[in-house]
């Protein structure tokens, strides 16, 4: 990868916004169900599963995963 100013400013942006207790994508996906659960029972999953909301904002392939899993949880209810 080269690092041109657009990548350097795109590193440093995302090391400003790294939480200490920030999950892995690996952690994210084996709560997905449960977060996506709790959005199609009306609560607020943003408030009970902070860090899964916090990733899901950062990480465009698990936000991918959650709305197709969210699509296909809607479909058989």
């Amino acid at each position: 990868m080269k690092l041109n100013s657009d990548v350097l400013r795109k590193m440093i942006n995302m090391l400003a916004v790294t939480r200490p207790d920030e999950i892995g994508c690996d952690d994210c996906f084996e709560q997905l169900s449960e977060f996506a659960e709790l959005k199609l029972a009306g609560k607020d999953p943003e408030k009970v599963m902070p860090l899964i909301q916090d990733h899901l904002m950062k990480c465009k392939d698990c936000r991918e995963e959650y709305e197709a899993l969210l699509e296909a949880l809607k479909a058989v209810k």
